[in-house]
């Protein structure tokens, strides 16, 4: 192979052309750019100007004559940074680039050459690419097809079983004997039996655009040589994030002029459960290591580490956390910017303290009433490690009026399993509501197709009646046969039912109250009858197997959201209380503010950055992940402390982490231990908010265990406030927590006696602050909160607001 295809005259012209673009790199960036020739890694932190350095090397390459637009070969993840790529290239150069078809995602250009090859692998060239439905009806066909029942091997399982098949580069005769026994043993054969339907219908799915590629490379090296020899330099972007299907095809494109530069950072590979495989960028070096015997230079590791997002605690703070990682490449970010602020710690009681302690916060810091100045809601962020944990905030935001913006998803109310599950309980409480009805009827199938429908419809207005009651007569009349007849009699049946018991219960307290336990376990006796109600309903309506049998990834999120709304009614004394709350809390969405705070995930947050970030729930079980320890072990813990990393290194200015002793997960109250990332931040980079003393004493329970791990030890001690995060509480001097606020359990759990309130009298509540009582039933207070509203509480969670200031915080 020649050097490059340009002349040699031409070629010393071009390297003498002005480079503008090379101003303002510092020394690391500037020697990326510069190491054009030779296998390059480019480890890049977070904010050290990474998609600089790719798209400047990219003009470097053009500018020099080092190679002709149409022998780059640059891929990414996403069409929106191809695009911002090619703007970027095209801005550094001065003159719009043209001429690059070899600059975009994978599944982009692995089309291109697919297409050119189709016949290989038994496509023609107008091959289809199936979209997700048209994939699973495809599936259930083949499922069908071979006599297996598909409610209890669905085809989504069987979807995300072939596509996790795909991504290790596994044709039907590559997969493993170890998997062999997937999906009741026919796996294998099911894999067969799709792909064989894909050629007779001359289509393929995204996975197979690589996994085609790769075949068609394996089995024919003349074609696998002649791409070779026209990709003269090959860039990868985000190369932590790939897969063993993208490592092969890139590591085969790179063999001919091994001039491939990889960009990306070890330290925020957090992607392992859609694939991405951390060991790619690790063991790149081993990849193209020296051959003396071919006259192959070894490969060039430039690290990245100067850093322009984060203040100094901020990164020391990030970097003492994912310093606990055995399987790094290792680097030090570094900023020259001014000290800053440290990284503050504050523990809470519970979840809705933690919620209700954060929303004040943001709205004080967004208003200027904090040291730190004015930072706008639009420059903060609350990045969560589940999206169930939305929840808390979603609604205290809501009533505070705390204008935010969830990224990534819809808003919890607005969740699609969400939606469903309140249009049954709609439903049950109000039958003649024919949009709950028509959401549900077939949600789960319940083999009720458009004709069917049509004919509860049509029964329904020709008696002038509600779509409930057109079904009943639908099923009395024996309208309709089949599977979808008694599905329909079930369900009506059901709904019957369930409506009797609404109307029949009876809540033990007034509508609406709300009682927040200080202590958990010895809160005072509730009927929960509509929270069994609620239950009941989503379980035996199907609907909670519908998602127990979806393998898809997002199934079990699904049905985590399902659990947290279950516990959302533990705060109502009746569905209906309940579905007023939400219906009116959707309602004061309308209001579009200019001004939000953004909530969402942490995977969301990658490549994201803002002034203010909120790092909630930092509990083993919680973060790290219980379920990502329990199927993965230590390669989930790594994952978890780089997405750690990832949440602190989004912080410009200033970084919060919290957690709470106890958190009602699932409806279930448990005592919680700090994360054990909160224990591996540096001492001199944390500010702890919380007073010291405030949770001395003997509150705890007994704290849980979490198998053979240092948590084991940490966990040892009956009290969980003997854990090294607690502890740090108690000892280093601490800031008070503003506003403060007081921690003590209702003297009736103490054995004292209850005090009086009559209406007028001033009273402070844990969760929901001063307020004036305006009526008064035994135990029972009807008080008009200063911010929060009204709220019907027990007397024993209140005290008087005299006597709010002997409460030590």
């Amino acid at each position: 192979m020649t050097e490059t295809s340009l002349p040699l005259s031409q070629r010393a012209m071009m390297a003498q052309r002005p480079a503008p673009y090379l101003e303002g790199l510092n020394a690391a960036q500037r020697a990326a750019v510069e190491a054009l020739d030779g296998p390059v890694l480019v480890l890049a932190g977070a904010g050290t100007g990474k998609t600089r350095v790719l798209t400047t090397r990219i003009a470097h390459l053009l500018n020099t004559g080092k190679a002709r637009p149409h022998e780059v070969l640059a891929v990414t993840f996403t069409n929106k940074a191809a695009r911002e790529m090619k703007n970027r290239i095209s801005r550094l150069m001065g003159e719009a680039i043209e001429g690059m078809p070899w600059l975009g995602t994978f599944h982009s250009v692995a089309v291109k050459i697919l297409r050119r090859h189709a016949e290989l692998v038994g496509l023609n060239s107008s091959f289809t690419i199936l979209d997700t439905d048209d994939q699973l009806r495809l599936m259930k066909q083949v499922i069908i097809a071979r006599g297996i029942d598909e409610k209890k091997w669905p085809a989504r399982q069987l979807a995300s079983l072939i596509d996790h098949w795909k991504n290790r580069g596994w044709t039907p005769e590559q997969v493993s004997a170890a998997e062999s026994t997937e999906f009741n043993r026919l796996g294998i054969t099911l894999y067969k039996d799709y792909q064989n339907r894909l050629k007779n219908l001359n289509a393929c799915d995204f996975g197979d655009l690589l996994l085609h590629c790769l075949t068609i490379f394996l089995q024919h090296p003349d074609v696998l040589g002649r791409y070779q020899q026209w990709f003269r330099y090959i860039l990868v972007d985000e190369y932590q994030d790939t897969n063993v299907a993208q490592y092969l095809w890139l590591r085969l494109l790179a063999q001919g002029y091994r001039n491939i530069c990889c960009v990306g950072d070890d330290d925020q590979s957090i992607y392992g459960w859609r694939g991405a495989e951390v060991g790619n960028i690790l063991r790149f070096e081993k990849d193209f290591a020296a051959d003396e015997d071919k006259g192959r230079a070894g490969p060039q590791v430039i690290r990245l580490e100067q850093n322009y997002r984060s203040t100094p605690h901020i990164l020391a703070a990030a970097s003492s956390v994912i310093a606990g990682n055995r399987e790094r490449l290792g680097k030090t970010l570094w900023t020259d910017q001014a000290e800053g602020e440290k990284v503050r710690l504050i523990g809470h009681w519970d979840g809705e303290e933690e919620a209700r302690w954060i929303g004040e916060e943001a709205e004080a810091l967004s208003q200027g009433r904090r040291p730190q100045g004015v930072v706008g809601l639009n420059d903060q962020a609350i990045l969560v490690r589940a999206s169930h944990q939305m929840r808390a905030f979603e609604d205290r935001f809501l009533t505070i009026g705390l204008p935010y913006r969830v990224i990534g998803g819809p808003r919890f109310y607005e969740r699609l399993e969400i939606r469903d599950a309140m249009a049954y309980f709609r439903l049950a409480i109000t039958p003649s509501d024919d949009l709950a009805f028509e959401r549900i009827v077939n949600t789960p199938k319940r083999g009720l197709g458009d004709k069917a429908q049509g004919l509860i419809r049509d029964i329904a207005r020709g008696h002038e009646e509600p779509l409930l009651s057109g079904a009943r007569r639908v099923v009395d009349g024996a309208m309709l046969g089949g599977k979808g007849g008694a599905a329909l009699r079930k369900f009506v049946q059901d709904m019957d039912r369930w409506h009797d018991e609404v109307l029949s219960a009876r809540p033990a307290i007034a509508e609406d109250m709300v009682i927040e336990p200080v202590v958990p376990d010895a809160a005072p006796h509730r009927d929960h009858n509509h929270i069994r109600l609620a239950e009941r309903m989503l379980e035996d309506s199907g609907y909670i197997s519908m998602w127990q049998n979806d393998k898809t990834p997002e199934a079990e999120g699904r049905l985590e959201n399902l659990k947290e709304l279950v516990k959302a009614l533990e705060e109502f004394d009746s569905l209906q209380g309940f579905l007023e709350h939400v219906a009116l809390i959707m309602d004061n969405e309308k209001d579009e503010a200019s001004e939000k705070i953004t909530i969402m995930t942490l995977h969301g947050a990658k490549g994201l950055e803002f002034p203010a970030v909120w790092l909630p729930g930092w509990e083993e079980g919680i973060f790290p992940s219980q379920r990502s320890l329990d199927e993965t072990g230590n390669r989930g813990l790594e994952e978890e402390r780089r997405l750690a990393y990832v949440g602190i290194t989004r912080a410009e200015q200033l970084c919060t982490i919290s957690f709470a002793a106890n958190r009602r997960v699932f409806g279930q109250w448990q005592s919680q231990l700090p994360s054990r990332f909160i224990d591996e931040i540096a001492e001199e980079h944390v500010d702890v908010l919380t007073a010291p003393g405030l949770y001395g004493g003997g509150y705890g329970a007994a704290a849980p265990s979490y198998g053979k791990s240092s948590v084991e030890t940490r966990a040892s001690e009956a009290n969980v406030y003997n854990s090294p995060g607690w502890r740090r509480l108690q000892t280093q001097s601490a800031k008070p927590a503003t506003p403060p606020r007081k921690i003590t359990p209702p003297a009736a759990l103490n054995g004292e006696i209850l005090p009086d309130f009559d209406p007028g009298a001033r009273v402070f509540h844990q969760k929901f602050g001063y307020g004036t009582v305006v009526s008064a039933d035994g135990d029972k207070l009807g008080v008009e909160f200063d911010k929060a509203g009204s709220k019907h509480v027990m007397s024993s969670y209140v005290v008087a607001a005299d006597a709010a200031s002997d409460v030590p915080f």
